[in-house]
């Protein structure tokens, strides 16, 4: 594993830290495929119920893509970019992913981010898709997840705007779903985390395919995906399990099956 992208697994929670602080945690191709393979990777793994994406020190989550690699691009490699596939990936992950924004998230960092399901910022973050700012747009779903999470109004004045935004201001257009002191932000991700870990994985998993291929379809379809899936719940242990914790006053034990 290159030391470009940091794994640590560690009751049930997989951390991983995108380790270029020299460039502000900035997406070089290396680092993208990285990314790609290590969540293909995480999901696989049985011991891995959350997955917490961070990068290293405390000036960047992501500070976006790598401009010097951006200033040789062709028009057929940026067609042919795996970026906005990879960014994809993530999203499609089936289990829950947590981004721990330690910093800076711009443009490709903006675009990781808006993937993860739970997003929690320290009070220091700044957030932009700030594309336009070098002659470019968003090219890994900036267009798309930001419109979707804070409305058509906001999106375009931060993609045609290029600004910055501060941590507070994205929690109040719903980009971030908590602000926390710096020092806190891991603590306060991995408290979040641990309640995950601690439910049945397999409820955890079609609930988060319910929310997020739900929001894709009618409202009737959504239902019966959502009933669904419900119905499939009720013939695992966990369910049993969950159901007879509760009534004997214990905590639950899990196993996904």
């Amino acid at each position: 594993m290159s030391d470009k992208l940091l794994v640590s697994v560690s009751d049930g929670i997989a951390v991983l830290t995108i380790n270029r602080p020299e460039v502000r945690n900035a997406l070089d191709k290396e680092t993208w495929g990285l990314l790609r393979d290590t969540f293909a990777e995480m999901d696989k793994n049985p011991d891995v119920r959350v997955i917490v994406v961070t990068g290293a020190g405390d000036k960047a989550f992501i500070a976006g893509a790598d401009l010097n690699a951006l200033k040789v691009r062709t028009v057929l490699e940026t067609y042919d970019s795996e970026n906005n596939a990879i960014v994809r990936s993530i999203e499609k992950v089936s289990k829950p992913v947590i981004a721990a924004i330690n910093g800076f998230c711009l443009g490709g960092g903006n675009e990781v981010a808006m993937a993860c399901d739970i997003r929690i910022a320290a009070e220091n973050a700044k957030f932009g898709q700030t594309e336009l700012n070098v002659g470019i747009l968003p090219g890994a779903g900036g267009t798309q997840r930001l419109r979707n999470l804070v409305g058509k109004g906001i999106a375009m004045e931060m993609i045609l705007t290029g600004d910055l935004i501060s941590a507070q201001r994205a929690a109040e257009i719903g980009l971030v779903n908590k602000v926390v002191p710096k020092e806190a932000l891991m603590d306060e991700v991995m408290a979040i985390a641990k309640k995950i870990a601690a439910k049945s994985p397999l409820v955890v998993k079609f609930a988060k395919r319910a929310v997020a291929e739900g929001a894709n379809l009618p409202i009737d379809t959504g239902l019966m995906l959502e009933v669904l899936s419900q119905s499939v719940m009720f013939s695992t242990d966990d369910h049993l399990e969950g159901i007879n914790s509760f009534l004997e006053k214990r905590s639950a034990s899990y196993t996904g099956k």
